[in-house]
């Protein structure tokens, strides 16, 4: 049945699978598919969005890069936000809403699309693994499939269990059945496993709410997209969202279902995520609050069916139905299903290189929240860049790796493989110390050439990248080597509650004011002239104020940046004995052994490693 050995064998076809499966096959490695049912491939199993803080960066990221997050997020999108744009453009982060419906099936058109990728539908139970290296997969049938490295992407699946009040069931989703078999086989191969808990809440009937008594969310004015391609385009018309609030009355109803909760009575031993709590943590954790948001978004363009965003929920559906009908706006919800929390295995990270290969069997690649991670963005993430990996391993060629100041990726990637985690993972801004340099508006410039060294990018993408660079930079040096007169720009200065000038000056120096923006300048005769002649887009106009704007602090964070990188390239040998070292203290030893940190960098990051005890291991190499 299966007579080829295939070059890449991705398992699960949820988010990280299926940016694993077009990588590897855009590569030119023989990949594929396998899932345990294809008419569920980039199944949006929670909230029906893309993007968000941290996570909109991530997913230009791989958009950057060649991947197809950002075009599906594009195409599938009913309303588009850039959040944080009254903060400094270090903060900014698109997000869609989406329509669940069509991401699902514009994914897998775009897979069917993608050459060298075969699909296939049935649970992997098991890896073929000969002298610790995977040879390939054995499905439940028993059927055999060799391949020369494999991805595992089982998301929530492994061993799932999911919780509703007092009844659990087996079960990887809602209506799914869970998968058995590799957890068991990998810890007797060695590898540490553990549990972890997330939740979804209940979807309802948009027919039965009322939306009158709600605040009303819309999109932007003027809306931007994800991808840097052109083969997507801004929305013309967007769906609102709308948001309400809970009451002491809802809480006090949730509270009568504690005593059946199973996050109470401890049927639940995992840890859920910190940063997106179930409604009845919420309130149990914050009793000081008198109430909580909620955001009603629509699950696509015709459908009636709603997500309530900020109602996770594990308690049992009558109690969730009587507490959600108490809601202003909700008086007569009707439930389409209930919600859940589901408990399912995982892999500490720190269990794996920088590839995301594990460091116990070679060939075999994690990605998602087998990894202990949570969210859409940080999935494809990582299973883009385990696709990557495998297929250049396959290849025998050099691998591929982000350090931290290059994206948002190479943190979350380094976080998990240094830190490791004990609660599901979410990227935040905060995590990222180069934020200023991984913003939101420059992934194609930092990553795109990349994707095409890689065989990712196409060469249509890299020159869209070139000309916005080259169009951006001449945009700037037209901000310092313009002059303007006092006459032509105190009166905007005035307007603006900013300082007069008495002479002629440059326009870079009058625009790096921090009150002065580019709808400002452009008032100014000269500098419209330039954008009319020269046909600028959004893009390299907003790239070019950035640069004039935060030339300094980009700077100095590059400095520091480069600073820091020296130790990049300080390699620590493979299999290095740190018993040896006896002037360390024994907690970085013992953490040392654990993680095996390739460069001094990594391992000067990793959670009870000093900077004396970096500077007894520079000694000790002789360096």
């Amino acid at each position: 049945m299966f007579n080829d050995v295939y070059d890449v064998i991705v398992v699960g076809a949820g988010h990280a699978g299926s940016e694993a499966a077009a990588a590897a096959a855009n590569m030119g490695s023989k990949t594929l598919l396998v899932t345990m049912n294809l008419q569920n491939i980039a199944q949006m199993s929670c909230n029906p969005a893309m993007g968000g803080i941290a996570k909109g960066q991530i997913v230009r990221e791989i958009d950057a890069l060649g991947g197809y997050s950002g075009i599906v997020s594009d195409t599938s999108a009913i309303q588009f936000k850039m959040l944080n744009k009254s903060k400094g453009p270090a903060m900014w982060s698109p997000r869609v809403q989406s329509d669940r419906m069509r991401f699902a099936e514009d994914w897998r058109l775009l897979l069917e699309q993608t050459p060298n990728l075969d699909f296939y539908q049935e649970m992997v139970s098991g890896l073929l693994i000969e002298k610790n290296k995977v040879v390939g997969v054995k499905t439940s049938l028993g059927i055999e499939i060799k391949g020369k490295s494999v991805v595992l992407t089982n998301g929530t699946f492994l061993n799932g269990l999911i919780h509703i009040g007092d009844k659990n069931f087996g079960g990887g989703r809602a209506g799914e059945k869970a998968a058995t078999g590799i957890t068991e086989q990998l810890v007797s191969l060695g590898f540490d496993s553990g549990r972890m808990k997330t939740g979804t809440p209940p979807r309802v009937d948009g027919r039965s709410l009322d939306y009158s008594k709600m605040i009303e969310q819309p999109g932007d004015e003027n809306p931007e997209k994800f991808s840097y391609l052109d083969i997507t385009k801004p929305l013309e018309k967007q769906r609102s969202c709308h948001m309400t609030y809970t009451s002491e009355q809802v809480h006090d109803l949730l509270r009568q279902g504690f005593d059946r909760s199973p996050m109470f009575n401890g049927r639940i031993k995992s840890l859920g995520p910190r940063y997106c709590p179930s409604i009845e943590d919420k309130i149990n954790r914050f009793a000081d609050k008198d109430r909580h948001q909620l955001f009603i978004e629509p699950e696509g363009w015709n459908t009636v069916e709603v997500y309530v965003n900020g109602f996770s929920t594990s308690l049992p559906e009558d109690v969730q139905f009587k507490a959600l009908k108490s809601v202003v706006g909700f008086e007569n919800v009707k439930f389409f299903r209930p919600g859940y929390a589901i408990e399912y295995d995982y892999f500490p990270p720190t269990q794996l290189k920088h590839t995301l290969e594990t460091k116990l069997v070679e060939g075999l690649y994690f990605a998602g929240q087998i990894n202990g991670t949570t969210g859409y963005e940080e999935a494809a993430s990582q299973g883009l860049m385990a696709g990557i990996n495998a297929s250049l391993k396959v290849q025998e060629k050099e691998s591929f790796t982000l350090k931290r100041d290059e994206a948002y990726i190479g943190v979350l990637i380094d976080d998990l493989i240094t830190k490791g985690t004990e609660e599901p993972y979410r990227m935040f801004t905060s995590r990222a110390e180069y934020r200023t340099l991984l913003r939101q508006d420059n992934a194609d410039l930092r990553l795109t050439p990349k994707g095409y060294e890689l065989g990712l990018a196409s060469e249509k993408r890299l020159r869209r990248m070139e000309e916005k660079h080259e169009a951006a930079e001449k945009f700037v040096a037209f901000f310092e080597t313009t002059s303007v007169k006092p006459e032509d720009i105190n009166p905007i200065l005035e307007a603006n509650n900013s300082s007069p000038v008495n002479q002629s000056g440059k326009l870079f120096k009058i625009f790096s004011r921090p009150n002065i923006d580019m709808a400002d300048v452009r008032k100014i005769d000269s500098v419209e002239t330039y954008i009319q002649d020269h046909n600028l887009d959004r893009e390299v106009i907003e790239q070019a104020e950035i640069q004039v704007k935060y030339s300094g602090y980009i700077a100095k964070e590059k400095n520091n940046a480069d600073k820091l990188s020296r130790l990049e390239y300080v390699k620590i040998p493979e299999n290095f004995d740190y018993s040896e070292i006896k002037s360390m203290s024994f907690e970085a030893r013992e953490k040392l052994k654990k993680v095996q940190p390739t460069t001094v960098s990594q391992a000067s990051r990793i959670s009870g490693v000093s900077p004396n005890d970096i500077s007894v291991l520079l000694v000790y190499m002789g360096r």
